[in-house]
């Protein structure tokens, strides 16, 4: 017989989780307890927002609807495993729910047992994915983690950091947000050093280590307080190794549906013509973003851009010369 009231709620909860309905008779019987202790447990959970219902049939029982709000689970170890592994895969590159992924993750590893956290690590280096349609480097969950478990408790971490010319470096910052942008993600902090905000690349980013300090977080300055409009607002503005700008023909609004480039960085000229920035650090990244325009352009780019552009177009040409004919 279970006594211990919460402990008992926790394990009704948990069947009403595992079976799709419970006649009371049962419920009673598996907790050792009277039908009047069942229902009144009932009535405690549906206080603390779970959707128990009661059905009705020969002996009547109670199942876990939908509710209106998500109450919290219980997972056994094998669901916590499975569910961990699946976030961090979603978080470090599956298009669209990268961001959410992310926070679900940042708290169930706050609260799974040290035991299950090495299982997760075990599986998920033991498991490779095929990223079909990848837009950017992906990202390591680990790291993601650690960073979004920072920025949310605001406390102090330290990493190596590649800069742009791939010099070394270590860095020590107050983390305030994550963003996800153009199948990248990046880090945006308070650098302690430099008494200055800066944006890290996450793919750039190694070996975060939290130091135990929490400090009262910073606001944003102009264009605050939103971290990924200033992000987006920094990016389109910062300095990059080459410039590449196309006057594409077709609308802003369909550029920005089928590229990955910046919203920033995309600007209407008129109804059926726009503007895309696609200067970039790497001359593939520009080539890539002109690729997924999917439309007529001119463009306007460096000479090492252009020198670029013709040499994959001659090898472009010369395979699809060379592939066999009907």
């Amino acid at each position: 017989m279970t006594t211990d009231m919460p402990a008992r709620m926790l394990r009704l909860l948990s069947l009403l989780q595992t079976r799709r309905e419970w006649s009371g008779h049962e419920l009673a019987e598996r907790l050792g307890v009277t039908g009047r202790t069942v229902r009144r447990d009932i009535d405690r959970l549906r206080a603390l927002g779970y959707p128990v219902e009661a059905t009705t049939g020969h002996a009547g029982g109670y199942r876990l609807a939908s509710g209106t709000a998500m109450p919290p689970l219980l997972l056994d170890d094998d669901e916590a495993v499975a569910v961990a592994v699946a976030l961090r895969t979603a978080a470090g590159g599956l298009g669209g729910i990268e961001e959410t992924a992310l926070r679900a993750l940042v708290k169930l590893e706050q609260v799974l047992p040290a035991r299950l956290r090495g299982q997760v690590g075990a599986l998920q280096e033991a498991t490779s994915t095929i990223a079909w349609e990848s837009r950017g480097p992906r990202v390591d969950a680990a790291t993601l983690t650690v960073l979004a478990a920072a920025c949310r408790d605001h406390e102090i971490v330290t990493f190596d950091y590649t800069t742009r010319d791939g010099t070394p470096a270590r860095r020590r910052v107050e983390p305030h947000s994550l963003v996800a942008s153009g199948g990248l993600w990046y880090l945006l902090a308070y650098d302690t050093d430099r008494d200055d905000w800066r944006i890290y690349r996450l793919d750039r980013l190694t070996q975060p280590s939290p130091t135990g300090r929490r400090v009262p977080p910073r606001a944003l300055p102009d264009p605050g307080p939103d971290p990924a409009a200033y992000v987006a607002a920094k990016i389109a503005t910062a300095p990059v190794r080459y410039r590449a700008v196309a006057i594409v023909h077709a609308s802003a609004d369909s550029i920005r549906a089928r590229t990955w480039a910046l919203a920033d960085r995309i600007r209407p000229l008129d109804e059926n013509t726009c503007t895309v920035d696609c200067s970039a650090d790497t001359l593939p990244r520009i080539a890539q973003t002109l690729a997924a325009l999917d439309a007529d352009y001119t463009l306007d780019a460096d000479p090492a851009v252009l020198t670029h552009l013709r040499t994959t177009a001659r090898r472009t040409l010369h395979a699809a010369g060379s592939g066999s004919r009907d």
